[in-house]
């Protein structure tokens, strides 16, 4: 399953660090790739990838996140 998050508050390749960081510790989460243009996050995971986890490990790194 693939989740796509709308990122905001990212201005630099740092926060999309920050960002891939905080989303890889979520539990379950395979592979992230954050686009820095797009302000866009796309987390591959298992079926049952629980979105709010991501939202919350997001927005607990300083950045603001919905489902996109």
């Amino acid at each position: 399953m693939t989740i796509e998050l709308k990122i905001s508050g990212m201005s630099c390749q740092h926060c999309v660090k920050a960002v891939t960081e905080a989303i890889q510790a979520v539990p379950g989460v395979e592979s992230v790739e954050v686009d820095l243009a797009r302000g866009v996050a796309r987390v591959a995971g298992p079926a049952d990838a629980d979105a709010n986890a991501l939202i919350a490990a997001v927005i607990a790194a300083g950045y603001g996140a919905e489902p996109a």
